[in-house]
């Protein structure tokens, strides 16, 4: 697919938050692919804060990436479900700006589901419109009248969406398939690192030598849990075990984070990380922590986070519970460290790993196929191919 030169969008990319780093990475993908992207949506950090949509406003490459600027929709907080609703409700009374940025995408993409409800909105009968569902809140599960209604919504969107991309199959499986009975036009689009970025393992980088092992916890910053596991972990280790974190904390469930990190000896906080960082980051750490409590036995049960491709294409063991999606993922390809119990059983687990074992568990992690961990050329041809509705075959379940 050719550019187009002149500045009309040939894909609307609405998204919940614009301070998402993966938006940012999408929308990499799709003008890499030849798509002048035409991008509006919401955000959850103030105008003059340092966050990923500051970079997409101020890029000098976004005429070439966007087409346009980026259409701000204002400003919705975390955990306030309510607030959220309101925003949606305004877009859509008033969907004017909407219009303008989406009449003239062939595709639109909706990035979770109160943006499909305004993609909906202001749909043409010729456009396609891809669902992309990254997460499956709590509510979505619930029993009650309002998870009932909620899910009778999205199945009334569902109807009308040609495609749903998921970044796990347990959300194709357990969710679409199972409670929304939509088991066709599903796509798995993992959350791998493009192949561009590919990592060149160091011959010299840091690893504890078993004196002292570094646990990194990076990306958004949103489990209470973990933080109290890491915390514990660090306390009960006789400094044989520290903890670096980076990246943007969630104030909803944390107040004030570098506080509460400072509680904790042996853990220590180095702010929010652009993706320059992450090389470096990476670099200094012995495993990445891949588990997430925040929904736990929903959503954090399915996932499949960014920080375990991440971890695994800069050469760092994730560390990831038995039983759920990310450690079914680590079992199937033979590399991490699994666990059923963090505080109970790392500590042993640690302090018996020699370096050699260590070096084992990288040797793993180097030997995995190119396509398992780096989003390959080829599959971003076929996501592309999909999105615009000219693959081959229809897209199948991520099952």
């Amino acid at each position: 697919m050719e550019t187009d030169q002149s500045g009309a969008a040939s894909l609307a990319y609405l998204v919940h938050d614009l301070d998402d780093a993966a938006v940012r990475r999408r929308v990499d993908l799709l003008a890499g692919e030849g798509f002048v992207v035409g991008l509006g949506g919401f955000r959850r950090y103030a105008e003059d804060m340092r966050g990923p949509s500051a970079a997409l406003r101020n890029s000098s490459s976004r005429q070439t990436a966007l087409g346009h600027g980026v259409l701000d929709f204002g400003r919705t907080m975390d955990a306030r479900l309510g607030q959220r609703l309101v925003a949606v409700a305004k877009r859509m009374l008033s969907p004017g700006a909407m219009r303008d940025l989406c009449g003239s995408a062939p595709v639109i993409v909706a990035r979770n589901l109160e943006m499909l409800a305004l993609a909906w909105r202001v749909r043409l009968p010729q456009q396609r419109l891809v669902y992309e569902c990254l997460d499956i809140h709590r509510l979505m599960l619930g029993t009650g009248g309002k998870s009932w209604v909620m899910r009778w919504i999205e199945r009334r969107l569902l109807a009308r969406t040609d495609l749903v991309i998921v970044s796990s199959p347990a959300f194709a499986r357990d969710y679409f398939a199972t409670r929304q009975g939509r088991r066709e036009k599903v796509l798995l689009v993992e959350n791998k690192v493009p192949v561009e970025r590919r990592a060149v393992f160091a011959t010299e980088r840091h690893v504890g030598y078993g004196a002292v092992w570094t646990i990194g916890w990076f990306g958004m910053l949103r489990c209470r849990k973990t933080l109290e596991q890491l915390g514990r972990l660090a306390a009960s280790s006789n400094g044989r075990i520290k903890v670096l974190i980076a990246g943007i904390a969630s104030p909803a469930e944390f107040p004030d984070f570098p506080a509460q990190v400072a509680a904790f000896p042996g853990l220590r906080y180095s702010g929010p990380f652009c993706q320059d960082d992450i090389g470096s980051l990476y670099g200094v750490v012995d495993f990445v922590w891949a588990i997430d409590y925040f929904e736990e036995g929903l959503n954090s049960d399915w996932l499949l986070p960014n920080r375990l491709y991440e971890g695994l294409a800069n050469g760092v063991p994730p560390i990831a519970l038995n039983g759920v999606e990310t450690g079914r993922w680590l079992q199937r390809h033979g590399v991490g460290l699994l666990v059923d119990d963090p505080v109970a059983e790392l500590p042993d687990r640690l302090a018996e790993l020699m370096p050699s074992g260590h070096d084992r568990m990288r040797e793993a992690i180097a030997a995995l196929p190119e396509h398992t961990v780096y989003q390959t050329s080829t599959e971003r041809r076929e996501i592309v191919a999909a999105i615009t509705g000219h693959a081959r075959n229809e897209a199948r379940s991520g099952v």
